[in-house]
C-alpha cells in the first residue's frame, strides 16, 4: 500500500520548524509533509539535525518557532507521554529496552502505553479493563508472531543479540498501533542479512499494517532502497527533497556528503 499523495492532506507535517540550543540553531525552519502509506527517509551527515527533529516529534524538544500537525491537529501542547495515545510510535537509536524483562513483558508495556486504564480501574477489575486487557494479549501474541520472536519471548531481553532487540523494539513500538512510527537508525549495529531483513520488515509494515514510516538512517543502501521520498538536512537546514533517484543526483546533497562546494 503506497501512499496516493495527489489530493489527501499530510498525515503528519512539519511546519517551519526552528530549535535553538543557546546561540546555536540546531533546525532552521525546517518543512516538510509525510502522507498516509509513505515511507520517508531523513537523512544528513552527522550534525544534520535528524535527531533533534525526531526529538520534537515525539515532544521531547519543543521547538522555538514553527508547528507540528498530526492528522491536521498540532501536536506541540503534547507531552511525550502522550504521542501513543494519540498515533505516534518511536524506535531509538540506542536500544531503550528494560533490560531484565522478557521479550513479552517489553511488548507489553508498548501496549499499555496507549491503553486507558489506569491504577484505580485496574485495582477494581472493571469489566472494560479485563476486556482491555485481553486485547492486550492478544496484540503482545500476534506482534511476537510477526516479528519472529516466539523462540525468544519469555527470556528477559538482556543478552539477546543486538539484531533480536532491535526487533523487540519495533515491536514494542508496534503494539500502540501506530498511524506513524519514527524509526531512528533501526540498521545501526546491523550485518549485512540483517540490513537486508529490517528492509523488508519496514515495507511489510507499511504495506501490511498500514503504517506510515519516518525513517531517520545513515545506511544509505537501506534509505534509497525503501523510500518513497527522500528528505535531507545539512547543518540545521533542508537542502532536498525528493525520490530516491531525484536526490542521489542533487549537487547540494552530494557536496554535504563528500564535503566540497556545490557546482
Amino acid at each position: 500500500m503506497q501512499a496516493n499523495t495527489a489530493s489527501a492532506p499530510p498525515q503528519l507535517a512539519v511546519r517551519d520548524v526552528v530549535v535553538r540550543f543557546g546561540g546555536i540553531v540546531a533546525l532552521d525552519g525546517i518543512a516538510f509533509d509525510l502522507h498516509k502509506g509513505e515511507i520517508l527517509g531523513l537523512i544528513g551527515p552527522n550534525g544534520a539535525g535528524k535527531t533533534t527533529l525526531f526529538n520534537c516529534l515525539s515532544r521531547l524538544y519543543t521547538p522555538a518557532s514553527g508547528d507540528i500537525l498530526y492528522d491536521g491537529n498540532s501536536v506541540l501542547s503534547r507531552r511525550p507521554h502522550d504521542m501513543p495515545a494519540i498515533g505516534i510510535g518511536r524506535s531509538f537509536q540506542n536500544v531503550a529496552l528494560f533490560q531484565r524483562m522478557t521479550v513479552r513483558d517489553n511488548i507489553r508495556v508498548g501496549a499499555h502505553a496507549a491503553s486507558r486504564s489506569d491504577f484505580f480501574s485496574d485495582a477494581l477489575h472493571l469489566p472494560w479493563v479485563r476486556r482491555q486487557e485481553a486485547a492486550v494479549d492478544a496484540t503482545v501474541s500476534e506482534l511476537i508472531d510477526y516479528l519472529g520472536l516466539g523462540a525468544v519471548a519469555d527470556l528477559p531481553v538482556e543478552g539477546l543479540p543486538f539484531g533480536t532487540r532491535k526487533r523487540v523494539e519495533i515491536a514494542r513500538a508496534l503494539a500502540i498501533r501506530p498511524g506513524v512510527l519514527l524509526l531512528d537508525e533501526p540498521a545501526g549495529g546491523l550485518n549485512h542479512d540483517e540490513v537486508g531483513e529490517l528492509g523488508r520488515l519496514i515495507k511489510s509494515i507499511r504495506d501490511d499494517r498500514g503504517v506510515t514510516i519516518l525513517l531517520v538512517e545513515h545506511h544509505m543502501g537501506l534509505v534509497m532502497s525503501i523510500s518513497d521520498k527522500v528528505v535531507v538536512l545539512s547543518f540545521g537546514r533542508k537542502i532536498a527533497e525528493g525520490t530516491p533517484a531525484e536526490v542521489q543526483q542533487n549537487p547540494d546533497v552530494i557536496a554535504a556528503y563528500l564535503g566540497g562546494p556545490a557546482e
